[in-house]
């Protein structure tokens, strides 16, 4: 059963599909926080004259990030077959999302689309004239056609009943249970910044946000967000301290990473962590805790899944999302400020030399 697992890699296509999802989530979700911001409102249908510029920035990204389950099935089912996957994942992720089966109906079913199209294409023989339709025509059709059936018929209603149960459970999460979700959520999603384990709990979080439960996502996204920022603000706290935790090359990095990090793109820290790995693994692990226990606890509630500080204005508790992102922010920095060992000048020399080797001069090199 393991060795059929990993065969399938279910898994890998996952995160496949979550990398092509993932940009689009970023650009829809700057338009509906960059609209709402400044005073729209996604509409369902935009009427000529009865609408706003910024009622239109707001439903572009409103009616993207409703076709999440349609990105997230596509993706995957293309991942497993290729092209002829294209067109089944697409049409199943449609009717997930008629039947109100969501993300995780667009997950299922972009696997059985992906897998359905390469079994067609491995397994039905045809003429050698129909050879050139099968990617273009018989197996989307074929594929389209069963997998949709299957997500109308047999599981989108259970997935449907089970979002609802989820929903339920999590809206009726008292104060100290948030507490202990939140922080769950928040160390999860920084722990690998940005990996694959980020982006599994991405996949969970979005799915709570398709059925109405804001808060998870707004603290995974609030967590990326301060992270970075946290590691700035440790320069400070450590000059405090007159104490020196980085090198003139890692003072660089940040000057990047942390405007970065404003806007929740949380890979530019990855370099200065990867220097110091411990301090820099528990640093982001306790201010994610802090975060995100905060802003489940206070109930921060972005209506986008991206966007950094551009995420606030759209919340209906906007100072529980700025908390959550003071406590992330000062915890992460004064715990790597804390425990990262001061930078010694071998360190700068060992950077230096490490530079040097890097930058090879073509023009001494000699053939003889």
């Amino acid at each position: 059963m393991k060795d059929l697992m990993k065969k399938a890699n279910l898994k890998g296509h996952l995160l496949t599909a979550i990398s092509y999802l993932v940009p689009i989530v970023c650009g829809a979700g700057f338009l509906v926080a960059i609209g709402m911001a400044l005073g729209g409102h996604a509409q369902d249908s935009l009427v000529i004259g009865q609408f706003s510029f910024w009622d239109a920035m707001a439903t572009m990204g409103g009616k993207a990030l409703g076709l999440l389950p349609v990105i997230v099935a596509t993706g995957i089912a293309f991942s497993i077959a290729g092209k002829p996957g294209i067109a089944p994942g697409f049409v199943v992720g449609l009717m997930a999302n008629v039947v109100s089966a969501g993300f995780i109906g667009g997950i299922l079913g972009g696997y059985i689309a992906g897998f359905l199209a390469l079994y067609i294409l491995k397994n039905l023989k045809v003429p050698a004239w129909a050879k050139g339709l099968m990617p273009t025509m018989i197996v989307p059709l074929l594929a389209s056609f069963v997998a949709s059936l299957i997500m109308i018929y047999l599981i989108g209603g259970p997935i449907s009943a089970f979002t609802t149960w989820l929903t339920g459970v999590l809206q009726g999460l008292g104060s100290s249970s948030r507490l202990v979700f939140g922080g769950v959520v928040g160390i999860l999603s920084i722990v690998d910044f940005g990996g694959a384990l980020n982006k599994t709990v991405y996949a969970f979080v979005l799915t709570l946000q398709a059925e109405g439960v804001n808060e998870p996502i707004t603290a995974l996204q609030l967590v990326n967000t301060a992270t970075p920022v946290g590691f700035g603000l440790a320069y400070f706290i450590a000059k405090l301290m007159n104490k020196k935790i980085y090198t003139q090359n890692e003072i660089e990095t940040l000057k990047s990473a942390v405007p970065m990090g404003i806007v929740n793109i949380v890979e530019g820290i990855i370099p200065v962590v990867m220097n110091n790995l411990v301090p820099g693994l528990i640093a982001a692990a306790v201010g994610g805790c802090v975060g995100g226990s905060v802003s489940m606890t206070l109930g921060a509630d972005s209506t986008v899944p991206f966007g950094g500080i551009l995420m606030i204005p759209t919340m209906s508790r906007p100072m529980a999302g700025i908390l959550a992102l003071l406590a992330n922010i000062l915890v992460t920095g004064l715990v790597y400020a804390l425990i990262k060992k001061p930078v010694t000048a071998e360190d700068e020399i060992a950077v230096v030399n490490a530079e040097d080797e890097a930058d090879i001069d073509l023009d001494d090199l000699e053939i003889l």
